[in-house]
């Protein structure tokens, strides 16, 4: 499979740099996926039934689920067209949700799953490995139809390692199957395999990685995408022309989706965590609090350096959508049953008709700004997307 050229002319034609962002979050992918639909849909009505969000994004960006599902958003099928469709994503969770977080009651109950949990993953991950290794075949890192940006954590190296559409340019090595990438982002300590594998390129040695959630590092990998483009600019990558600089953030148009949170719940407490032993960090209230608090900590922190720029550009070109109100079954990763999946699908659907909110320098809430609902932050942001699109398209002719 050649190289694939993205459909979307590049940035110097335009006058923003697009970016969409979806954070990680296991089953609760569904609810950025009920939104990306919504989006997709928007701009169908104004570009035509063909319309998919890699022709619009100059970079797709994804941790753990939001990882998969930037994989099989910018995977191409056999007609250099993306793999599936935004409406596509929750039906991949509802057919194959089930599969992949099996709900089993062992024999002696809750107390073999924390034998289990001690000794090994939650799940297994075969099935999510065969899927992903069937869907995304032996497309790699470079046939992605636009520029993505998946982080995953090297557990051997102590370090974050960024799958990134611009760093292959540089390092060859990094060139591996999206169906690796997306398993290794996809790895959660605690519920699903570390992921080994390696790559070798013609140009360079051969590479081993040893990965897990890319969670661990940026949980929310807003913050991640901008800094690979930051790079490119400063190294004077040709796509970006010479009008566009580096650390000015008024130039990116972003859309970053959580898969929301139970943070409103107020599920722990210091009182409760002083009496934890590792058991009590890895399996607390049917969750694991350890993995909680550190991907809910990456995710919050990105927001809130990403908003706070934005807000002092007084620049509106940030849409951050996330529901911090989750509770019970809808807040777990992993709760695959059609009940819960079902009421993912309404939260995503709830989500779109609530006002746009930012998150509160202070208490980290999110809170209504006057700017109405989500609904129509998006449709604005599928006319803006569009008008990007096609004033490229115009600048670039000869």
């Amino acid at each position: 499979m050649e190289t694939v050229v993205s459909s979307l002319q590049p940035p110097r034609y335009g006058k923003l740099i697009t970016i969409l962002s979806i954070d990680g979050g296991g089953i609760r992918g569904i609810i950025p996926g009920v939104i990306l639909a919504f989006l997709e849909s928007e701009l169908q009505k104004l570009d035509g039934e063909d319309a998919r969000l890699a022709d619009y994004f100059d970079i797709i960006a994804g941790t753990s689920t939001g990882g998969l599902i930037a994989g099989m958003l910018t995977a191409p099928n056999n007609k250099n067209r993306p793999l599936i469709a935004a409406k596509d994503i929750t039906s991949f969770y509802i057919d194959h949700g089930p599969k992949i977080f099996p709900r089993h009651s062992p024999p002696l109950g809750s107390a073999t799953k924390i034998v289990r949990t001690m000794f090994g993953p939650k799940y297994n991950g075969k099935y999510l490995h065969k899927l992903l290794k069937q869907r995304l075949g032996e497309s790699r890192l470079r046939h992605a139809l636009t520029n993505v940006v998946i982080p995953t954590f090297d557990i051997k190296q102590l370090q974050p390692t960024i799958f990134s559409s611009y760093e292959l340019k540089k390092n060859a090595s990094l060139d591996a199957l999206l169906s690796d990438i997306c398993i290794g982002t996809s790895a959660a300590p605690t519920y699903l395999p570390a992921h080994y594998f390696t790559t070798k390129s013609s140009i360079g040695p051969e590479r081993e990685f040893n990965l897990i959630d890319g969670g661990v590092a940026a949980n929310n990998p807003t913050i991640v995408a901008i800094s690979e483009v930051t790079k490119e600019i400063t190294r004077g990558n040709s796509e970006f022309g010479d009008k566009m600089q580096p650390l000015d953030y008024a130039q990116f148009l972003v859309l970053s989706l959580g898969t929301g949170s139970s943070k409103a719940e107020k599920k722990y407490s210091a009182e409760k965590a002083a009496k934890w032993g590792v058991l009590g960090w890895l399996t607390t209230g049917g969750s694991t609090p350890l993995v909680d608090v550190f991907t809910q900590a990456s995710a919050d922190m990105v927001d809130i350096h990403v908003s706070t720029v934005f807000q002092a550009l007084h620049s509106n070109n940030y849409l951050r959508i996330q529901d911090d109100t989750l509770s019970g079954n809808v807040a777990s990763v992993d709760m695959s049953t059609k009940e819960n999946m079902k009421n993912l699908v309404k939260v995503g659907e709830g989500l779109i008709k609530k006002p746009v909110s930012r998150v509160n320098l202070e208490s980290g809430a999110f809170e209504p700004l006057n700017q109405g609902t989500n609904e129509e932050a998006l449709k604005r942001l599928a006319k803006i997307l569009s008008e990007e699109k096609k004033l490229r398209e115009a600048k670039s002719q000869p």
